[in-house]
């Protein structure tokens, strides 16, 4: 009497369902490379944004998101027009310079934020500038996707 048997084959036998998860995976990958060619060509955001917090004018609050790039202004390094000029262009960035400073510093704090956002308008850079109070004194300018803030129609 011949009989079937369950023996697994050679090499464990799972070949099928690591081919399916590689598929897989290079599909969600795919998907997810296109998105950011599809939110150039239509000039919105695809994911999550409909439902951010409005300010009292009825806009949406301003929001800074992750920083793609940061920069530094550090002695013998580049300035920040040969930092961006280095970095991909992307219309969709926007490059916020942060300036913090202890008690009593604020103008200088204002003056190094503005030399870096004239530095930075001068190769065609959207640019916002954040001035806080801190610990520490420093300056220091993130590029990120942030959501452009518009006024009503």
């Amino acid at each position: 009497m011949t009989g079937i048997t369950s023996t697994p084959a050679r090499g464990g036998g799972n070949g099928w369902q690591l081919i399916i998860a590689d598929l897989a995976l290079i599909l969600f990958l795919l998907t997810l490379s296109a998105l950011p060619a599809a939110e150039a060509e239509s000039g919105a955001r695809l994911a999550y944004g409909e439902a951010r917090e409005k300010d009292a004018r009825g806009l949406p609050a301003p929001q800074i998101d992750a920083a793609q790039a940061l920069f530094r202004p550090v002695p013998g390094g580049p300035g920040l027009g040969e930092w961006l000029a280095a970095q991909a262009p992307d219309p969709r960035a926007t490059l916020t310079i942060f300036a913090i400073h202890t008690p009593g510093k604020e103008a200088a704090a204002w003056s190094r934020a503005e030399a870096l956002a004239a530095e930075a308008r001068e190769t065609g850079a959207r640019v916002r500038t954040i001035i806080h109070a801190g610990t520490t004194d420093e300056t220091y300018a993130s590029l990120a996707y942030d959501t452009a803030v518009s006024e009503p129609d």
